[in-house]
């Protein structure tokens, strides 16, 4: 099974055409345009333009499950990241990531990069971690999505080479994207 196996609705509600992504380096994310970590748009933005291309895509994920920070519709979602961060990379229709209503593909992504913890050596880690710890410990136990912006890069045969959680930076994963492209 591979990614490419996965079927998922474009925001404007037509299947994705996946021969479009095939032997191209992937980076899934959820995403929230209302989250504190929404400022990552900007950083994707530049990973996209730098490395598209050479066979690099992102594909973002909408997803409204962690404290309702992506309410609008399709439309207000690609609005807004294309008026606030000049978004060009591939925006998908809002999802599910976790729990039982999560979408297929995230469930195979989950399984294929379990969660590894946070970074507490790094304060955003170690807030993020005390965060969910804390007032969430559902969302901090097990392998599942954490929270807005987790990030899964996948090498051009769709096979997930790492995750990567929210409080890990898009320009972080430069050397990882450099290497499988």
């Amino acid at each position: 099974m591979s990614i490419y196996d996965f079927q998922v609705k474009t925001m404007t509600g037509e299947w994705l055409d996946w021969s479009a992504y095939q032997g191209k380096v992937l980076l899934i994310v959820n995403t929230a345009s209302q989250c504190g970590y929404s400022s990552q748009f900007a950083a994707l933005q530049q990973l996209y333009e730098k490395h598209h291309h050479q066979g690099f895509e992102i594909l973002a994920f909408p997803c409204n499950q962690f404290n309702d920070k992506e309410p609008g519709s399709d439309a207000e979602i690609r609005a807004y990241c294309e008026q606030s961060f000049s978004i060009t990379f591939t925006l998908l229709s809002k999802v599910d990531v976790r729990g039982e209503t999560a979408h297929p593909l995230f469930h195979y992504l989950v399984s294929e990069a379990p969660f590894r913890g946070f970074d507490t050596l790094t304060p955003n880690g170690k807030w993020l971690d005390q965060f969910l710890s804390e007032k969430y410990p559902e969302l901090h136990a097990g392998d599942g999505i954490k929270w807005n912006f987790s990030k899964f890069l996948l090498d051009r045969s769709g096979q997930v080479s790492g995750r990567f959680e929210p409080t890990v930076q898009p320009l972080e994963l430069e050397a990882a994207i450099r290497a499988l492209l």
